[in-house]
């Protein structure tokens, strides 16, 4: 496959209307395949503002100003559902979340380039700068990587630079499909694809919102009233359209549910809590949440979370699992995060067999088995010249 000349790519095309978006649609409707790609704000708000949908056919290239005004962006959701056409991100899963906030939906069917590029040997995250340069020879000018997208009339080079990333990765999707299809991975990518394709991945729950503060106390008391004031902090983020850590940071959070404040003055006085939110609707709903949350009898507590840091995994199991762990995916060129997470090694380490993604379908055949036979003395590590060696005992 020849590598193409970033003169030949097609130009650009910045849609501005609902028929010129229906018309441009219409025309994707008879791809194969489409490569997609977005411009989005956040910094300032709780729910992604949504810019631009930059969309690559084989022979033409669209902008489409999804801030342009009176353009209706629903044949967007309607090219999106077409099953009869692939849809190519690369690293997706901010840009379908923005989907899904707005047509309730994955777009489908849908291919992970990120994901693809870590079972293909790349590495754990490989930026898209450099996987476009490896497999096209192309450049990506990242010039305008931190324009302010919301901000119009848009320059022709922010238009260029929005257009070049689904361009290059027409090529770089085929590319990477030909390499899976001849080491017979492409069912690897498909069990990745389950996670993205599934809506509730990008739907943030506010009632296990604080497991995401990991708290060590075991005190239930707290715990329920870190819960309930953590979902609180979710819901009114998005009722104000804040980012969660703009209306209450972590630290702050965790300050209030061990000393739970019972009016605007000591509220107050939590570090990072200013006395114009504590007394005002934000503060004054918080202090409402920790009111109710005091009012439920002990008895009525949920159990403090089982901690497994009272059984703490081997250091040095731990150790040669994870060089275990690096030789097979140096030996499969397969990222090593993509196989086993963190936690998934200190299971491993802990119990006998744990119910974890290293130790089903392909991730079992590279890893899981050996890190089974490892465990039980049955192969050991041992070293080749400048390679791990498995050797059987």
């Amino acid at each position: 496959m020849p590598r193409p000349a970033r003169s030949k790519f097609p130009p650009p095309t910045l849609i501005t209307t609902t028929t010129g978006l229906e018309a441009f649609c219409q025309r994707m409707h008879a791809e194969a395949f489409i490569t997609v790609d977005t411009e989005f704000m956040r910094e300032r708000t709780y729910w992604p503002e949504l810019c631009l949908v930059q969309i690559a056919g084989e022979k033409e290239v669209a902008v489409i100003d999804a801030e342009a005004e009176g353009i209706d962006l629903a044949p967007l959701g309607v090219l999106f559902a077409d099953e009869a056409v692939m849809k190519i991100f690369h690293a997706a899963r901010q840009d379908l979340e923005i989907f899904v906030l707005r047509y309730g939906a994955v777009p489908r069917p849908l291919f992970d380039t990120q994901v693809a590029a870590m079972v293909a040997g790349f590495g754990d995250q490989v930026g898209y700068d450099a996987l476009v340069s490896n497999l096209t020879g192309g450049h990506i000018d990242k010039a305008h990587r931190f324009s302010d997208w919301s901000a119009r009339p848009l320059s022709d080079a922010q238009i260029t630079y929005a257009a070049a990333d689904v361009t290059y990765l027409r090529q770089v999707y085929l590319r990477l499909k030909q390499r899976l299809e001849q080491e017979n991975r492409l069912s690897w990518v498909a069990e990745e694809m389950a996670i993205l394709n599934n809506p509730d991945t990008y739907r943030a729950d506010p009632e296990t919102a604080w497991e995401r503060l990991r708290p060590r106390s075991t005190n239930k008391r707290f715990l329920h009233t870190l819960k309930e004031i953590t979902a609180w902090r979710e819901r009114e983020a998005q009722r104000v359209n804040i980012p969660r850590q703009r209306l209450v940071k972590d630290e702050a959070l965790l300050e209030i549910a061990a000393t739970a404040p019972t009016n605007p003055e000591t509220l107050a006085r939590v570090r990072g809590v200013t006395r114009g939110f504590a007394e005002g609707r934000s503060g004054t709903s918080l202090l409402e949440v920790l009111a109710a949350a005091r009012r439920v009898p002990d008895a009525d507590l949920a159990p403090a979370p089982q901690q497994r840091e009272n059984a703490r995994p081997s250091a040095a199991l731990v150790a040669l699992l994870k060089v275990l762990l690096a030789a097979k995916c140096e030996q499969h060129h397969v990222a090593a995060r993509l196989v086993a997470s963190s936690d998934d090694i200190d299971r491993l380490a802990l119990e006998e067999t744990p119910d974890i993604h290293a130790l089903h379908g392909w991730r079992r055949e590279v890893f899981g088995d050996d890190a089974l036979l490892l465990k039980e003395g049955r192969i050991a590590l041992g070293v080749d010249g400048r390679k791990v060696k498995f050797i059987p005992v």
